[in-house]
């Protein structure tokens, strides 16, 4: 799995669209709140060009590319995290996603009712985020109670936790979201097992209309959000891109190029995911298989090849490495074998971009 992204947004936004937009699913829409009650999910592919040509190198049929797993959750609205709405049923279902993908209406249309009746992007971020944020601040004071409660016993480390979190509220009380927080050795810990809603990275989406793709009419205020956030912005018409999903070769083609439209939204989001969450892609060829698996930048070899199993980890010897950049240019497998292009990497070695790697271990 590539990394798994939470669709959010408000009631009519336009997620479900955009979900069947991004993985060509047949999720329900309609023109009312909570369509979607039980979250939709899909896992989809991940494009990927050098794959097909280590396909054909390799001479392997059975190829799997890495995947990304897609969330659409139910329509957030104003008062969920005190239970209006589907409130707590909708944040639950956030908890164990990589990124959340805030899913922005920028569009007008008649027949679909904006909750608040006008087009606002930065009302529905601040309402979004709002909620998200008081949701968090709940679960602190929680974990709050239980540091009380054990720091009686006078123990220094039970003591510190208390004060970390005192903190950790203060700053999330001041309206700031938690991924903005400076990490430090004392706090990520704490962080991670909270899984707090607001250090999740984020993605901003803007659902426009296609006639609107050269005007940004609403999009723009969305993307002066995201800049300021230092987050990734992506413009999707997700009424067209659901059509376009509908059509192949040259008729998908011939649409794109009358709406300017250079590729699908699926794959600009990928690569902000990519991006935020500071992924990189390797490759393995053993027996009939060749796959793509995702990791973060900077993983070394003994814990990726972990990755794929435990017992390669356990019993991690080696890693033969050859970039797939070389490795294209030499054109077979055999070949670098015999220009010693193939490199032999101990535990300590970092996967990089389009490493192509066997792994050696003691089974």
């Amino acid at each position: 799995m590539g990394f798994s992204c939470g669709l959010v947004g408000l009631p009519n936004a336009g997620k479900t669209t955009i979900f069947n937009a991004l993985t060509d699913a047949s999720a329900e829409v309609a023109n009312y709140p909570f369509t979607t009650i039980e979250p939709n999910i899909s896992v989809v592919p991940v494009p990927d060009e050098r794959l097909q040509r280590l396909s054909a190198i390799f001479l392997q049929q059975n190829v799997i590319p890495a995947a990304i797993k897609f969330v659409d959750i139910a329509g957030l609205v104003k008062g969920a995290s005190r239970g209006e709405g589907l409130g707590n049923q909708f944040l639950s279902h956030i908890r164990d996603v990589d990124a959340i993908g805030f899913i922005i209406r920028c569009f007008e249309e008649r027949d679909v009712s904006h909750i608040f009746g006008n087009i606002d992007p930065t009302r529905d971020v601040e309402i979004l985020t709002l909620e998200l944020g008081i949701k968090d601040i709940e679960t602190v004071e929680n974990r709050l109670k239980k540091a009380l409660t054990s720091a009686k016993s006078g123990e220094k480390r039970f003591i510190e936790e208390v004060h970390i979190i005192e903190n950790l509220k203060a700053y999330l009380s001041g309206g700031k979201p938690a991924r903005g927080i400076k990490k430090a050795t004392n706090i990520d810990p704490l962080l991670k097992d909270m899984r707090l809603l607001t250090d999740k990275p984020a993605i901003y989406i803007a659902n426009v209309d296609e006639n609107d793709l050269g005007t940004k009419k609403y999009s723009e205020s969305l993307r002066k959000i995201s800049n300021s956030n230092g987050a990734p912005f992506v413009i999707i018409p997700g009424k067209l891109e659901k059509e376009l999903m509908e059509m192949k070769g040259e008729e998908r083609k011939d649409i794109m190029d009358a709406y300017g439209i250079r590729e699908l939204g699926i794959l600009n989001l990928i690569r902000a995911g990519y991006k935020i969450l500071n992924l990189i892609t390797f490759y393995t060829a053993v027996g009939r298989e060749l796959r793509a698996w995702s990791l973060q930048k900077g993983t070394r070899a003994k814990e990726a090849a972990g990755r794929i199993h435990s017992d390669m980890e356990k019993g991690f010897i080696k890693a033969e490495v050859i970039n797939f950049l070389q490795l294209d240019q030499i054109g077979s497998e055999s070949k670098a074998r015999e220009m010693g292009a193939i490199k032999a990497e101990g535990k300590d070695y970092e996967i990089q971009d389009g490493d192509v790697v066997r792994f050696l271990f003691k089974g």
